[in-house]
């Protein structure tokens, strides 16, 4: 049985990994400044940030249309047996939807759309674990059960240096964006059953990076710092990581323009995953 894995373009896989393994990425789209794009891959952003940093405008984004997922089934079809589709969360875009429509629309039986309820390197994570279980042999409906369970085993705690673009984005209103800016305040934010949720605000950009560190569990087996072209932050942070948690693999991903935007330039999130099903976090 040949699986083909499938997934959107907001778990920013690196391009040779994505060749490599024969993954296939929909991307999600966004218009800034009047022109439509697809969101591109790792080493790709910069442009954009630059560009974000030095307007007032605001980039719309948007998910694949049916027909982008439909395109890629069948394609994938021709030398695949079955797919298995893994999504940026449905709580945050309709991606999922998206796929899940198309997979009804041409072969249900043998497509399986999984909701990551994550983002970025949470998702990655359930990406490179589809693989493996492919490579182990699994179906596709036994990999979708196997990923339902890995899923809530994954967790996303950020803080970003303004809160101006989660205004710009329609996350926060301008007026609480201007306070928290004037105090230096920095929000901690977690994903919570698919959503982006505010769960903290401390003084400091020092502060909020210690806070975020309270949140990864001691069973931690996988770690991303994800930035915002905030590179340096994030090495300093992955070396503190690999001495906290030696044996843990501590990587550093940078998020794209669909995610980046609405969180604004020097973000810096922590994503990882756990190894124990009963840990409440």
């Amino acid at each position: 049985m040949k699986i083909k894995i499938i997934t959107d373009s907001t778990s920013y896989l690196d391009k040779n990994y994505i060749e490599n393994e024969d993954i296939t990425v929909v991307p999600l789209n966004y218009v800034f400044d009047g022109e439509d794009f697809k969101e591109g891959f790792k080493g790709e952003f910069g442009e954009f940030y630059h560009k974000l940093k030095s307007t007032d405008l605001f980039p719309t984004t948007s998910q694949p249309a049916v027909g982008d997922f439909a395109a890629a089934f069948h394609e994938a079809l021709k030398s695949y047996d079955q797919i298995v589709v893994v999504t940026l969360s449905s709580k945050i875009s309709g991606t999922y939807t998206s796929a899940h429509m198309a997979a009804e629309m041409v072969d249900p039986e043998n497509i399986k759309v999984i909701d990551s309820l994550g983002a970025a390197a949470t998702l990655r994570f359930l990406v490179q674990d589809a693989v493996g279980l492919a490579k182990a042999g699994l179906d596709a409906q036994e990999i979708f059960q196997e990923l339902e369970s890995k899923k809530k085993n994954l967790g996303i705690v950020l803080t970003t240096d303004t809160l101006e673009y989660l205004s710009r984005g329609g996350r926060l209103s301008s007026l609480q964006a201007g306070i928290g800016n004037i105090l230096s305040i920095k929000p901690v934010i977690r994903m919570l059953d698919g959503e982006l949720k505010l769960v903290e605000k401390v003084r400091g950009g020092k502060k909020a990076i210690s806070r975020l560190l309270t949140y990864i569990p001691e069973e931690v087996d996988r770690i991303s710092l994800c930035h915002v072209t905030n590179i340096q932050e994030a090495e300093k942070l992955s070396e503190t990581l690999r001495q906290t948690y030696p044996g843990v693999t501590v990587e550093i991903d940078e998020l794209g323009p669909v995610i980046g935007a609405h969180l604004g330039p020097k973000t810096l999130g922590i994503c990882f995953s756990y190894n124990v099903t009963d840990q409440v976090l």
